[in-house]
Formats: C-alpha cells, sequence, structure tokens
C-alpha cells in the first residue's frame, strides 16, 4: 500500500514542480499559513499530518516521514525548533536547505520567522513583509485600548488548562495591547497537580486579575468548570487567532477589541 502512495507522490512531484518556485515541505501548521501569507503557498508540495491542505502529509515535528520527504524532494524544508538537527539529518534529503524556528517566545521572533521564510522561499522584499505585518499588527494592537488592566491569559477549553506568561508569544501580544500580563516569569504554566499552580482558582487567587481572557480551540467541547467559579471578568476568545505565531495575529486583535465591548 505505502509503495503505490508513494508511486502517487512521485507523479504528483512531477505535475506540481514550478521551475519558478521552490519546492517547500512544511512541517507544522503555523509555518504554513506563514508561507501562505508570504503568497509562497503555490511552493509547498508536502505537509505535516496537522494542517488541513489538500497536499501529502510528511508526519509531525517530532516524526517526519522520510519517505514521503525523500518523494517529495524538497528544495526548502521549515519545521519548527522541536525537530532535532539529528533528526533532520537523518529524514531530509542531501543538499536540501532546511530551516529550524520558533517563534513562540515573543511578536518579534514571530516577525523573524516571516523575514526568514521570506527569504528562504524566494520573496523579492523580505523586510517589506515584515514592515507589512509590523504595520497590520501594531495598529490592530493599539484599537484594543487597553488600559494597563491586570489580566491573565489562559487556553483552558482542551485537556489540562494552562497559562500564558510574558515570556510567550500570546503574554507579549496582550502586553503589546495595553495590559499587564501579571505572570512575568511563565513562558507556559501548567495547572495540574504537582505544579507550583494547580488549578485555575488557586491561580487567580496568586494574581488577581482584573480580567481572565480565556482562548478555545476550535475544537473544543467544554471550557473548565473552574473557569465559572472564578469572580472576575471572562472575556472568551477564539484561540486560533493567537495559537499560531504570525498573521492571524491583527485578526486576533479585532477580536479581542469586540470582546472587550460585549
Amino acid at each position: 500500500m505505502k509503495i503505490r502512495f508513494l508511486f502517487f507522490l512521485a507523479c504528483f512531484v512531477t505535475s506540481s514542480a514550478q521551475a519558478a518556485c521552490p519546492r517547500i515541505v512544511s512541517q507544522s501548521p503555523y509555518l504554513t499559513a506563514a508561507l501562505e501569507w508570504l503568497g509562497q503557498g503555490k511552493c509547498i508540495v508536502g505537509v505535516s499530518r496537522y494542517d488541513k491542505q489538500d497536499l501529502p502529509k510528511t508526519g509531525g515535528v517530532i516524526d517526519p516521514d522520510a519517505d514521503v520527504i525523500a518523494i517529495l524532494n524538497p528544495q526548502l524544508f521549515v519545521t519548527s525548533d522541536r525537530t532535532t538537527p539529528e533528526t533532520i539529518a537523518k529524514v531530509v534529503p542531501k543538499g536540501t536547505k532546511t530551516l529550524r524556528l520558533d517563534g513562540f517566545g515573543s511578536i518579534a521572533e514571530s516577525e523573524q520567522v516571516l523575514r526568514s521564510l521570506a527569504r528562504a522561499s524566494g520573496v523579492a522584499d523580505a523586510d517589506a513583509q515584515v514592515r507589512r505585518f509590523r504595520s497590520e499588527w501594531q495598529s490592530a494592537a493599539k484599537a484594543v485600548g487597553g488600559k494597563g488592566e491586570k489580566v491573565l491569559v489562559l487556553s483552558a477549553c482542551s485537556g489540562s488548562p494552562y497559562a500564558f506568561g510574558r515570556k510567550h508569544y500570546i503574554g507579549d501580544a496582550f502586553v503589546k495591547a495595553g495590559f499587564n500580563v501579571l505572570d512575568h516569569k511563565a513562558r507556559v504554566r501548567h495547572l495540574r497537580e504537582g505544579e507550583e499552580i494547580a488549578d485555575i482558582a488557586s491561580l487567580v487567587a496568586r494574581f488577581k486579575p482584573d480580567i481572565v481572557f480565556s482562548l478555545s480551540h476550535a475544537s473544543s467541547l467544554a471550557c473548565n468548570a473552574a473557569l465559572g467559579t472564578v469572580k472576575v471578568r471572562i472575556v472568551s476568545l477564539k484561540g486560533e487567532n493567537f495559537f499560531h505565531p504570525g498573521p492571524s495575529l491583527p485578526q486576533g486583535y479585532r477580536e479581542l477589541t469586540a470582546g472587550l465591548k460585549s
């Protein structure tokens, strides 16, 4: 079965390659979204199992599929820094340019991801694209109108809840919108037994926020019941506009502006 599938991929590569466009394998949805925003979606010949595009699937960041990647024969392989250099050496064909990127530490890091992708994929003016993104998110952030309100930012609508600190892209995004994100230390703080703070109620009691922002996944069926018990304002937002660092941030800010008015 796999041999037949790989033969299909070989045909796909032959019919899809474009002389002026580097063949790209994107191993993470946030990198795929960034490439599409840059106008390079047409260059992508393979994506991770978590991507929704109708393209050959190449595994995940931890376990890329070497056989599929070999057939796709990319000129550029982009992945998150969760893919180890040792794994890349095993699964990526020799001669393929590779990029290991992060972007989850701050908005500045996400801008650098866009710049790196633009340059590596042949975008004519990479720096101009970064300036365009910066102008868009700064304008949208200013419109939010945060006035230093003390806030916590949580994801509590799938699995165990966790909070974003200032050293995470999402925490930084809320700081840039004018809020005082109270967790200065954590990048991501998991709320569960055995951790410094075990649950949402304890987190709220520790930091005493004015607002708790709750980011939900599109697939979430229900949020943690503790959100309904804390005596603080809860503003619920679609996490998809924030979870992937980069181009969706301006839309996230616009949703945030609307959420604060509701």
